[in-house]
């Protein structure tokens, strides 16, 4: 059985956009991480390096590039 998409993202332009099309397409549920930031760690494991990015099947899909996970702890 395959688990719902994550749509990771910072809420930059960018990433506004890829939601618009890409995550609502897709059924994923959206993971703003500057409104939730107690998921972070939650992507990190999972392997997101920069968002926008999509969890699908276990494997990470980064999106363009909106933000390193880096800035979320500056």
């Amino acid at each position: 059985m395959m688990t719902q998409p994550i749509f990771y993202h910072a809420g930059c332009s960018i990433c506004i956009e890829a939601e618009q099309h890409l995550a609502d397409a897709l059924g994923a549920e959206i993971v703003h991480l500057g409104d939730t930031p107690e998921r972070i760690t939650e992507a990190e494991l999972a392997g997101v390096k920069s968002v926008p990015a999509v969890l699908m099947g276990g494997a990470v899909f980064h999106i363009n590039f909106g933000a390193a996970m880096t800035d979320f702890k500056a």
